[in-house]
């Protein structure tokens, strides 16, 4: 014999309500006291809101390069791996040199040499790949490379 009464959907819709209520009473409540988690969570916030912007910005600069470079697949540099794929067919490298991105300490030698073939196929100095590797100058180069002249 089965005591428990089946949950039906009208009956779901009857608790609906005051399980949102609940939600909604706890997210107006009163602040807590360690104010150390809130700090925490609007710092990871930050980082979050940065990583994004950086990764459109990169993304929105590959894509310009492909374009310019005559590649009709220039959408890959929206999905995390391919625009690896991308960045090598630019650079007319083989395809296997996107293993090379994920072994640790040859990725930053791979990473200088891939952006230098990448300027040098925009018609840039092939130094600016170089540049790569310098954390506050990375944010440059792929935009120069994109939309320069």
């Amino acid at each position: 014999m089965n005591i428990r009464p089946e949950i039906t959907f009208r009956r779901a819709l009857l608790l609906a309500p005051p399980v949102i209520f609940l939600f909604a009473s706890a997210a107006f409540a009163e602040p807590p006291d360690n104010w150390g988690f809130a700090i925490l969570m609007e710092f990871l916030f930050l980082i979050l809101a940065f990583f994004l912007a950086f990764y459109i910005y990169h993304a929105l600069a590959l894509q310009t390069i492909a374009r310019k470079t005559n590649r009709d697949d220039g959408w890959l540099a929206w999905i995390p791996i391919a625009n690896l794929f991308l960045m090598v067919m630019i650079a007319k490298k083989p395809v296997w040199w996107v293993l090379l991105f994920f072994i640790p300490l040859l990725n930053f030698v791979v990473i200088v040499v891939v952006w230098m073939a990448i300027a040098e196929a925009r018609g840039k100095p092939n130094w600016w790949g170089i540049l790569y590797i310098i954390p506050p100058v990375s944010i440059i180069v792929p935009g120069y490379l994109a939309w320069s002249d």
